[in-house]
């Protein structure tokens, strides 16, 4: 496999900056080659506040994982999320001069850079763009219009818009760190590809996954991305409040949490004891584990109501929005203990933990398929697929992907195989490339 044939995912996270390395095999799975991580320490709820030391935490992590591949890492596909991020509809149109002719991607491409245009509050930047359901000459509910007759093409829009100053931070960091931004990616699109399979998306889920800093949510329903949030409250606060319940440091709170919390205080016993050693010869403390499991629940419980209430604005209730996949939980804060239960009895939905291992090659290494890489996982994959799509627009795919089919096909059907495929893929490739582009842009000529 060639060394092109390598991405990067970078995830910039709140509690730990996570950069993985890996390339697909020859079953179409992700092989991870290397991963480095490093203490996150200039970045709070998702937002870069600590320039130099995130530069030095990013450098840390590619450097650990160049060690461990042995591969030189250049380019990287970044992740973004925090408090700055919003979502909102947007249905917008164009009218075509030559409505005898089929809708092709130039038609969609000039339909995307018209919502690209929209007025944003000062100091926001447009991140995604991206279309759910098109409208040609009346006819509603298409998913694919290529290909059909129309002068008037409509289109609903999932536009994710966030902080000119937050999106330009983390631009510079990775810069500074001596690395290219290849693509930038909101980063709970990125788990979903990591967790989600596409017969969940179809029947209509949440995806919720929690952080260090905060807690993303991203619906889907047939197939496509219908509401993305980010609310400001992870794992983080569960720790500042054990630290002030407790009145213990937070070094301790967040081991307390690991290896003993649990988010149903139901489930302790008053004569459940944990014993804390003091500072510097002091007494040590005695906590129930009742009430640490207490201090526990009553932080996810809000957590949670902040997500339902997000869940419920999106409108799962009515038929039209059922969920019927229920809720998927990832993310480091999802592996507390009892929390699944918790979510299943607040919002009376069916909720299972999103591991990342079904996109993972069968000789990973275990803590890979922990749900607190879903991210990079998701990133890494984001990186393989630019690859895929840029093959694509080149006409090489065909070359290197003939030795992984095992039935043999004539070569005509396969061309025109790769053709229905290509349109779209090229298409997608237009929008997230284009604002990568001009987002590099904006880069350069702040400098």
């Amino acid at each position: 496999m060639e060394n092109n044939k390598i991405a990067v995912g970078l995830d910039i996270g709140t509690t730990k900056i996570v950069a993985m390395i890996g390339r697909k095999n020859e079953y179409g799975k992700i092989e991870v080659l290397g991963i480095g991580k490093a203490k996150s320490l200039g970045v709070k709820r998702g937002v870069v506040n600590n320039i130099t030391q995130t530069i030095q935490s990013i450098q840390q992590a590619i450097e650990e994982a160049q060690s461990v591949s042995g591969q030189a890492i250049e380019e990287v596909v970044v992740g973004i999320a925090g408090q700055h991020i919003r979502s909102l509809h947007h249905s917008d149109y164009i009218t075509r001069n030559k409505s005898f002719e089929v809708i092709d991607d130039v038609d969609i491409e000039c339909l995307v850079e018209q919502v690209h245009k929209l007025v944003m509050l000062p100091g926001e930047e447009i991140i995604h763009v991206l279309p759910q359901e098109y409208k040609v000459d009346s006819q509603p509910e298409i998913k694919e219009p290529i290909g059909m007759y129309g002068g008037r093409l409509e289109a609903n829009f999932h536009v994710v818009v966030g902080q000119v100053s937050s999106i330009r931070n983390i631009g510079r960091c990775v810069k500074s760190a001596g690395l290219n931004l290849s693509d930038i990616t909101l980063e709970p699109l990125a788990s979903a590809s990591a967790v989600l399979s596409q017969e969940e998306k179809e029947a209509g889920v949440a995806l919720i996954d929690i952080g260090g800093g905060t807690t993303d949510l991203a619906i889907f329903k047939d197939g496509i991305i219908r509401h993305t949030a980010v609310i400001p409250f992870g794992g983080n606060v569960i720790t500042e409040d054990i630290k002030e319940g407790c009145s213990i440091i937070e070094k301790q709170a967040e081991l307390l949490k690991v290896k003993f919390g649990s988010a149903w205080p139901g489930e302790n016993k008053e004569t459940e004891i944990v014993s804390i050693p003091g500072l510097r010869g002091r007494e040590p403390k005695e906590i129930t584990l009742k009430n640490l499991s207490k201090i526990i629940h009553a932080r996810v419980q809000e957590i949670i109501e902040h997500v339902y209430l997000e869940i419920k604005n999106y409108g799962h209730e009515t038929q039209k929005g059922k969920l019927i996949a229920g809720i998927v939980l990832t993310g480091g804060g999802s592996q507390l203990k009892h929390l699944r239960q918790l979510v299943e009895y607040i919002t009376g939905m069916d909720v299972r933990i999103g591991f990342p291992n079904e996109h993972l090659a069968g000789d990973s290494d275990e803590v890979l398929s922990s749900p607190a890489y879903a991210t990079a996982v998701g990133l890494l994959m984001e990186g393989l697929e630019k690859q895929t799509r840029e093959d694509l627009s080149k006409g090489t795919v065909e070359k290197e992907q003939e030795p992984v089919f095992e039935r043999k096909t004539e070569e005509e059907p396969k061309k025109e195989l790769i053709t229905e495929v290509e349109k779209p893929k090229q298409r997608t490739k237009s929008f997230f490339e284009k604002f990568t582009e001009r987002f590099k842009e904006f880069l350069d000529n702040a400098e």
